[in-house]
């Protein structure tokens, strides 16, 4: 079983719920996909066992000692990568239109790194994350790679419970496609609503099962009420309403995943949506 957390925004609870989630269901295989700002591993900690480049993009340089100085390739740069016969790395797409263009043969397209994968050993279970470069391009690629190395250290029967990206961008794809089912992290905010019906299409789009959660649904319960609306009429479950907890913060800051508190009242939903999520996911199976 694979399932991704996901959310159309970022800070909406996503990775407090599937680092709950991973500490539940301890012999699983974890995942980071969220490449760009990576931090589940923060908060189970472990010790990285694997470290590997990821070359994720093209960039192109020119060698000064074949270059005429015609400024053919400055001219057909549409990103104004080139700037004093010289190429910046960072404006530069890896495109090789200035590789075709230069009739001096001073330009060549060589592979850059544009992150790490990294493999970390946890007390039980283990993470597959990565570390993107600043700057740099292809999040969905690197994911993918994320993906593949949980693949590669799963075992028969093990759940893999990936933490995704916030958005629907080209890492929110390459996160989803392939997962058995989708859990949605929404706020009640009318942005949260919006964002929410955006991700769902995407999930939808990849054939992907789709599960709602609402966190601090009682900040605005207006809107709760609207989330719920939308999911009955279009059959989603919604497998959990997370009431506002001052104690998350306490158990961040400990480097705890939230469900570790006893006293806390979102650790003591997530606890129950766990058992709904694996209930419904049975009864879908029959």
């Amino acid at each position: 079983m694979q399932l991704i957390i996901i959310s159309g925004k970022g800070g909406t609870g996503k990775t407090t719920i599937a680092s709950s989630f991973a500490y539940i269901q301890k012999n699983s295989i974890k995942g980071d996909c969220d490449v760009d700002a990576a931090n589940l591993h923060i908060l189970f900690q472990g010790e990285d066992i694997e470290r590997k480049a990821f070359i994720g993009a093209k960039a192109a340089k020119i060698d000064p000692v074949k270059c005429v100085q015609c400024g053919r390739c400055a001219d057909i740069c549409r990103f104004n990568a080139v700037k004093n016969y010289q190429i910046d790395p960072l404006r530069c797409e890896g495109c090789g239109a200035c590789v075709l263009i230069c009739s001096a043969k001073a330009i060549s397209l060589g592979d850059e790194v544009t992150g790490d994968t990294v493999i970390t050993q946890l007390p039980e279970g283990i993470l597959s994350r990565a570390e993107m470069k600043i700057g740099a391009e292809g999040s969905g690629k690197l994911v993918t790679e994320v993906r593949k190395n949980a693949l590669r250290k799963r075992q028969e029967g093990q759940w893999i419970i990936l933490d995704g990206s916030p958005g629907v961008g080209c890492a929110v794809m390459a996160s989803i496609t392939g997962c058995d089912a989708a859990l949605i992290v929404v706020e009640p905010t009318q942005s949260g609503l919006e964002d929410f019906m955006r991700v769902l299409s995407v999930v939808d789009y990849f054939n992907v099962k789709a599960f709602v959660c609402i966190n601090k649904f009682d900040l605005n319960e207006r809107i709760t009420d609207q989330i719920e609306a939308f999911c009955n009429e279009r059959k989603i479950g919604v497998l959990g309403k997370i009431p506002f907890d001052p104690l998350v913060k306490k158990t961040i800051n400990a480097l705890q995943p939230v469900i570790c508190h006893k006293d806390s009242l979102m650790g003591k939903e997530i606890g129950a949506m766990w058992e709904r999520l694996n209930y419904q996911l049975k009864e879908e199976i029959k």
